[in-house]
């Protein structure tokens, strides 16, 4: 398929629909545009209703939320202070993470962030359950919803719900927070649900038991040989073989300078490769059988290493997979990105590995966007919580006018540390 050409027709078809419908000023009571982007909305929220039947649980699943929101509110804010002091100590290069089109969360600007099915879907979904979350507890809170709609550039992009002003301005305390804070719940919801369940669908997979040559060192006997990385080792010597351990067991009676042939399968291909063994590299030295030069694919330690996730440091490892480039974390990309790893395992049925890479950006998008939104400035939610929780504070002691000085200075304050992890790569290799 000519994605190219895909993409350029539904541009066009996007512009010129909206183009006869902004002229013609049609369907005005469901369609507004914010410059490019169309905003088509109802006022049929009455499914929100619903939600109010069930005001008790959602009351306690908010009150739960918010102090969630607050313990990542108080973390991402410490965490950003040690971001500025660690880009001032060690001054990296605006390259890679550090290039500004890095810092937003958007699918094909963000380098990181692929444009693919998966990951759009992954975004929509995570602007939904944000949005959503507030037009639920504004009903549980007895504030009206007005609108909801959807926001579309092409392809639908975000979601929005607007409450009544005047009731959301005399809600207050654990109402009003609960509100604010019900995007960000449901987005870490969420995000750790996907986290788990793709944990255990990864479960359904079997690693090749077969020895799978997934790299070849260069100007070593396999390299030089031609062997083609994605190649399985089927015989050596004429001897079959149909796991790691056989190859080894054959290589721990040779030597330097042995001759032998290597048998492989590529793809349908099947081919012999004579080589000459070689010493093992000087880092190895108490290795004295010959060496081919081969990196085996280990998917029985990587399937172990995807099982331990569950832990904070597997935790950890899941939220830089996007940005993996060591040794150590890239085989780790075959939950996120379609790479040629994939065809190592057996899997239960077809199209399994979009499921999986679906659901690791769900988790991965949900996550990073209830993080970011915690943080305590204006408009984001986090700044609102912040902001309900310093009026009610002042309020009780008679300075509720000095409220707005203070959320504002720590808005500002967020502001320029985010400024300022985007500008001192540049500012500092001036």
């Amino acid at each position: 398929m000519n994605w190219t050409f895909l993409i350029i027709f539904l541009i066009a078809s996007y512009a010129a629909i909206a183009y006869y419908i902004h002229t013609k000023k049609l369907w005005q009571d469901h369609i507004t545009f914010y410059g490019p982007i169309m905003a088509i909305k109802t006022k049929r929220i009455g499914f929100f209703d619903k939600f109010a039947v069930f005001r008790t649980f959602f009351r306690i699943y908010g009150t739960a939320g918010v102090i969630a929101v607050i313990i990542v509110s108080v973390f991402i804010t410490l965490m950003l202070f040690v971001s500025v002091r660690y880009t001032l100590i060690v001054q990296p290069e605006p390259t890679g993470i550090y290039k500004p089109q890095n810092i937003l969360l958007l699918p094909g600007i963000n380098e990181y962030v692929p444009s693919t099915l998966a990951v759009w879907l992954a975004f929509i979904i995570t602007i939904a359950v944000h949005e959503f979350g507030h037009a639920i507890l504004c009903r549980v809170e007895n504030i009206k919803v007005m609108t909801m709609g959807a926001l579309v550039a092409v392809i639908p992009i975000g979601f929005f719900v607007e409450p009544d002003e005047e009731q959301l301005d005399r809600t207050k305390g654990m109402a009003k927070v609960r509100m604010f804070g019900a995007g960000i719940t449901n987005n870490l919801v969420v995000g750790f649900s996907c986290f788990v369940l793709l944990i255990l669908c990864m479960g359904l997979a079997i690693p090749f038991s077969q020895p799978v040559i997934h790299g070849v060192y260069k100007d070593y006997p396999a390299a030089n040989a031609g062997i083609p990385p994605g190649s399985v080792v089927t015989a050596v010597d004429g001897v079959p073989v149909s796991s790691r351990s056989d190859v080894s067991t054959i290589l721990n009676s040779t030597k330097p300078g042995t001759t032998l042939t290597l048998t492989v399968k590529n793809g349908n291909i099947m081919k012999d490769y004579p080589l000459t063994l070689a010493a093992w590299p000087g880092n190895l030295p108490d290795r004295t059988s010959g060496f081919m030069g081969v990196e085996y694919y280990d998917g029985a330690a990587i399937m172990s290493v995807i099982q331990g996730m569950l832990s904070p440091l597997g935790f950890f490892q899941f939220l830089i997979v996007p940005f993996a480039n060591d040794s150590g974390v890239q085989f780790l990309r075959i939950l996120a990105f379609e790479t040629p790893d994939t065809v190592y395992y057996q899997v239960p049925f077809e199209g399994f590995w979009s499921v999986i890479h679906l659901l690791f950006w769900c988790a991965w998008i949900n996550l990073n966007v209830g993080i970011f939104n915690a943080i305590p400035m204006i408009p984001l939610d986090g700044g609102y919580i912040f902001k309900e929780g310093v009026d009610r504070l002042l309020e009780r002691r008679g300075l509720l006018k000095y409220s707005s000085y203070v959320t504002g200075a720590v808005s500002y304050l967020m502001l320029v540390i985010l400024v300022s992890l985007i500008a001192l790569p540049y500012l500092l290799h001036i």
